[in-house]
């Protein structure tokens, strides 16, 4: 029997759904061969190949991927009824080519070590040393505030343009990757999305563009937010794909920056996320911590919170359990709610160092 090329990519796909759900089991493997192994050089050719241009090559890729797929639906919808066989070989077919393209160029980096044993840390934490760690924050963040503003009850605004926050973030990176090597930035390929609107919609800040390798910033996000946010994208970049581990990396990153402003941004972003699981374990404690923030650090906070709120729509939840559902596919069990692990990674790299 002859096997046409669609049916080829058919079996092809069968056999990398297999071999993928076998080298999960493997993550040290993954790690040294694939995360600081042929990524390391895939993604240096992806960022020196579109980095580049000034516009986000992979959305405009996205886009007339949407249209042709569109006019192949239409042009296919009356011939699915009489050779669904066919139809379907068309759709696996595909399905084929992205899953690998996917997987070699970006997505394996779900199935590394886990960040905690790379760096030799404790993945858990007690209230106590959470409640320790979230009263230094607030007395570091409430510093910084007051040295950059002349009271303690306004918020911080940032005196740049969203593009020179892009050109401040590798300066956090060259520090960081002093102590970790594999944190140098270079090149840079980090742009705002040319879909910032319906990514604001969908309730998301950014992403990476795991096909070209591009950093996608939402353009609208108020501005306090994008020193931590394009951080975290840049983090995705250099092969952390889950997303509480490219939270941490991106905190370490702005808080590595000389800018006091993406200190104020890194410090205050960390600590919400601690006073967040102050408020699961002890609601009471956390009253009374919040109340020791100065108030222009929770007028930010608000900020955010009303910005999100402004761009709230039915559909915004159909789009976080999809987000939630393919984190859970990816080697993140928990979902959206494995972000909170970023407090245990920082809680416990700051155990023994100063902030």
């Amino acid at each position: 029997m002859r096997v046409t090329k669609k049916g080829a990519l058919f079996i092809f796909l069968a056999i990398q759904i297999i071999a993928i759900n076998i080298l999960k089991q493997f993550p040290e493997f993954i790690e040294q061969f694939y995360s600081n192994g042929i990524y390391v050089w895939l993604s240096k050719l992806m960022r020196y190949s579109f980095g580049w241009v000034p516009f986000s090559v992979g959305d405009i890729l996205y886009t007339l991927a949407g249209i042709y797929i569109i006019r192949w639906l239409i042009v296919n919808f009356k011939n699915s009824y009489k050779d669904t066989i066919n139809w379907l070989l068309d759709i696996t077919a595909v399905l084929s080519i992205v899953y690998f393209s996917f997987h070699m160029l970006w997505g394996f980096n779900y199935y590394r070590q886990p960040l905690h044993k790379s760096l030799n840390i404790k993945a858990d934490y007690s209230t106590e040393e959470l409640i320790a760690f979230t009263e230094q924050l607030i007395e570091k963040s409430n510093q910084i505030h007051t040295e950059l503003s002349i009271s303690d009850t306004l918020k911080i605004i940032l005196p740049y343009k969203k593009f020179e926050i892009f050109d401040k973030v590798k300066s956090g990176y060259d520090k960081l990757s002093k102590n970790y090597p594999h944190l140098y930035y270079k090149p840079v390929s980090l742009k705002k999305s040319i879909y910032s609107i319906p990514l604001t919609y969908m309730g998301f800040s950014g992403y990476l563009n795991p096909f070209t390798n591009e950093a996608q910033v939402d353009g609208l996000i108020p501005i306090y937010k994008f020193p931590t946010t394009s951080c975290h994208e840049v983090a995705h970049q250099l092969g952390y794909a889950a997303e509480n581990e490219a939270n941490f990396i991106g905190t370490l990153a702005a808080l590595s920056n000389e800018d006091l402003y993406f200190k104020y941004s890194g410090y205050t972003f960390a600590l919400r996320y601690c006073l967040v699981e102050i408020y699961k374990r002890n609601p009471k404690k956390y009253t009374q911590l919040l109340e020791t923030v100065n108030v222009g650090i929770r007028k930010n906070y608000q900020e955010v919170q009303e910005f999100w709120q402004s761009y709230q729509n039915p559909l915004e939840p159909v789009f976080e359990k999809t987000f939630d559902t393919f984190l859970k596919a990816n080697n993140q069990s928990n979902g959206m709610k494995s972000y909170s692990y970023v407090v245990a990674l920082l809680v416990n790299y700051y155990n023994n160092k100063p902030l």
